[in-house]
Order: structure tokens, then C-alpha cells, then sequence
């Protein structure tokens, strides 16, 4: 109940102004339920609803994703709405048929292909560590692999060869994504997103490491008026709880939360 007081005190500012404020969200694990396979997610319906509800009264509302922003809207469903996908690598516009690429992500699709091509062997199939191409990064799962470990020995070795290929990786639950030697994070797509018309007031609600970048991307542009909530899971980085003011449990904590922003 308390947890529950703080986060309702924080959206305060956000439901006295909503034309002027932004609420900025992860998909998975925080709008969807983490699963084994990422292409078996799913946004619940009720979620889906409040975005819609939510697209009407604010100034802006949007998912940022580590997921293609065209794989995003699809998995979310609705197109009122912003995307900023591969992790701020790529800009959806509400209504849009066509994502926008950073200019520095362009022309390295080929490169970290060739990459993948080279690292994923019938031993890594073997293991089912699953590849995931999404144009300029490429990411490894090995959720629910029969031998964990065993995968993620495998996953570390394919992560010193892509530092060795002056390539970049980074972490998150189960995931390593292999990404091209530029700035390329969630907060930098947020700064993006938000640069043409800063909110007063912005939420941003996310669940993993990657989306820490985030907290830092929101509160550079809205300052005080960020508000930057977790969400609790048996696999929640200890930074996670560390960054965030304020905590929900899981994916129902945050349908609470976003009832919370419709009152």
C-alpha cells in the first residue's frame, strides 16, 4: 500500500497537466510478461487498452524497445502511439508506415550479419541459443535453453569475439546483443523522441539494465519533472532498484500504474 502512495504521488504532476506530459514505457518485461522465446510475448489486452485510453489525454505516449520499432508496434498493437526501437536506434512516429534510422546506425546491417553468420555454429544451435537479426544489432537468448550454462559460456565467447572485431555488447536478462562501435542506448532515443517538444512532466517505466540509459535520457531533458519507476522481477538488477524512485511489481504493477495516470 505504500509503494502503491508513492508512485500515485509521483504521477501527481503528470494527471494535473497531461497535454504536457509524456509517458514513456518498456515492452518486455514491463508491458509484456518476460517469456522463453521472445517472439511468444504478448501485450494483455487490458494494457493495451489503457495505452489507447492514454494516446487520447497526454501529450505523448510511447514504447522504447530494444525490439525494430516496426516489430514493437506489432507486438503492441497500437499505432496512436510512438516507438523507439533497437534500443533508441530507430524513431516510429505515431501513424507513421516507415521508421526513422539514426544516420550513424546506417550501413552496418551487413557487417553485424556477417558477424552473426560466422559465430552462429551448429554447437550454438546445438545449445539453442537462439540468434535475433534486427538490421543493425543482432542478439543471442539463452532462456530456457536445456544446459544454461553451457549456453552461457558459449554466448561469452561470441561476445571477446565481437570485442575483438572492434564490435560493442551489451548485456541484459538472458540476452546478448552485438551492436555496432557508435552511441546507440535507450536514452539516447529518448532524447531524441522528446528534442522537438520537451514535456513538463515525463514518466519512463522499464524493467532491465538497458533501460537505465533511459532514466538518464529522460531526466537530461525534463530535469525534476522525470519520473523513472522499475519494475520488480526474480531476475531485477540491483541498479535497477538503485536508479528508480519508485518500484511495481512486474507487468500487473504497471497496469496499476497506468490506471494510476487515468484517474
Amino acid at each position: 500500500m505504500q509503494a502503491q502512495l508513492q508512485v500515485a504521488g509521483l504521477l501527481g504532476p503528470l494527471r494535473a497537466d497531461p497535454a504536457r506530459a509524456a509517458a514513456l514505457l518498456d515492452i518486455d518485461g514491463t508491458l509484456a510478461p518476460i517469456v522463453r522465446h521472445p517472439s511468444d510475448a504478448n501485450v494483455p489486452e487490458l494494457t493495451r487498452s489503457r495505452l489507447i485510453e492514454l494516446s487520447k489525454r497526454y501529450g505523448l505516449v510511447a514504447c522504447v524497445s530494444g525490439r525494430p520499432a516496426g516489430v514493437a508496434r506489432q507486438l503492441v498493437g497500437v499505432g496512436t502511439i510512438a516507438y523507439v526501437g533497437n534500443h533508441g536506434g530507430e524513431l516510429l512516429l505515431p501513424g507513421a508506415t516507415e521508421s526513422l534510422l539514426d544516420p550513424q546506425l546506417a550501413g552496418w546491417g551487413g557487417t553485424l550479419a556477417a558477424f552473426a553468420d560466422t559465430v552462429d555454429t551448429r554447437e550454438l544451435q546445438r545449445l539453442r541459443v537462439r540468434r535475433e537479426d534486427k538490421g543493425p544489432i543482432v542478439a543471442f537468448h539463452w532462456r530456457g535453453a536445456p544446459d544454461e550454462e553451457a549456453a552461457l559460456k558459449a554466448v561469452e565467447e561470441i561476445e571477446r569475439a565481437a570485442l575483438a572485431d572492434g564490435l560493442v555488447a551489451a548485456r541484459g536478462r538472458k540476452v546478448l546483443e552485438i551492436r555496432p562501435p557508435v552511441p546507440i542506448d535507450k536514452g539516447r532515443g529518448v532524447r531524441w523522441l522528446l528534442s522537438a517538444d520537451p514535456p513538463d512532466h515525463a514518466l519512463y517505466v522499464g524493467d532491465d539494465v538497458t533501460d537505465l540509459d533511459a532514466f538518464d535520457g529522460l531526466r537530461d531533458v525534463v530535469g525534476e519533472g522525470a519520473v523513472c519507476i522499475g519494475v520488480r522481477s526474480d531476475e531485477t538488477p540491483a541498479e535497477l532498484s538503485r536508479a528508480a524512485d519508485a518500484m511495481v511489481d512486474g507487468p500487473v504493477g504497471v497496469l496499476e500504474l497506468l490506471d494510476e495516470l487515468l484517474r
